[in-house]
């Protein structure tokens, strides 16, 4: 199966885009982040057309989360992550798809560093990493897929000390992602890739595509079953360089 994640960054003036790179990566299953529609506005037709069934968390100009998939009806399993009632972000979204427990999310930014979006990003982290630990009971394959908003490692980034007040790449963003990664879950796209830099967002300022100037944010991670059926991964850089192009690229992974 594969499984791809993609930051859209708006997905109706970006619907030409998203279809044309479904047409020619043909995934299986798609995460997707920052739709920034209302619910009633999200194109679920057009995608339909293109054999996408979609469940779907919308918000109104900002964030927003949807999984796609091919196989049939989504069985969808949550939206929203417990411990925070008044939190109105749309932000998380869960499916159990051919066999898998799916988790798509949109970590907050957190930016500026310090200030109350920071403390907003660890709260809601915290809040993921104890859905996470209820995942990791389950005896399925799990994964936890998307835009994290987070640089995990110096290699993660073209140039560490530009942003070491970035909340992308604060010690305490990092401290959690990692404090994650230790219930048990596995950095997919790092596991295929160990020594090479991986990116996956490139800002619009400074032509930073075309220099390569990237960040790594959106990861795939991986329960203990899941792990051992990882086959390959890979970001689909080109798409960022497309005419009207998110600022991030899809990245994707295959299972056995």
């Amino acid at each position: 199966m594969k499984i791809a994640t993609y930051n859209i960054n708006g997905i109706n003036g970006r619907l030409p885009n998203l279809l044309r790179w479904l047409e020619e990566s043909q995934p299986d299953v798609v995460c997707l982040q920052e739709l920034k529609a209302t619910d009633s506005l999200f194109p679920e037709k057009p995608l339909l057309d293109m054999g996408y069934h979609a469940i779907w968390q919308g918000q109104k100009s900002w964030n927003g989360v949807a999984i796609l998939s091919r196989h049939g009806v989504i069985k969808e399993t949550r939206r929203g992550l417990g411990g925070d009632p008044d939190d109105l972000h749309s932000r998380y979204i869960e499916a159990f798809i051919n066999g898998i427990v799916i988790g798509c999310l949109y970590l907050p930014n957190g930016n500026p560093w310090p200030g109350p979006k920071f403390d907003y990003k660890l709260r809601w982290m915290a809040r993921l990493m104890a859905h996470a630990a209820r995942l990791q009971t389950f005896n399925l394959p799990v994964a936890l897929v998307g835009d994290f908003n987070i640089i995990p490692t110096e290699m993660d980034t073209y140039k560490p000390k530009k942003y070491i007040d970035n909340a992308l790449f604060r010690m305490e963003s990092r401290r959690l992602f990692h404090e994650l990664l230790d219930q048990g879950w596995a950095d997919a796209i790092r596991q295929l890739y160990p020594d090479e830099r991986i990116y996956t967002f490139w800002d619009y300022l400074r032509n930073a595509y075309g220099r390569d100037a990237g960040l790594r944010l959106d990861h795939f991670l991986l329960n203990g079953a899941l792990k051992p059926m990882l086959v390959s991964g890979a970001v689909d850089k080109h798409v960022r360089g497309w005419g009207h192009s998110s600022d991030h690229a899809p990245v994707w992974i295959t299972t056995r």
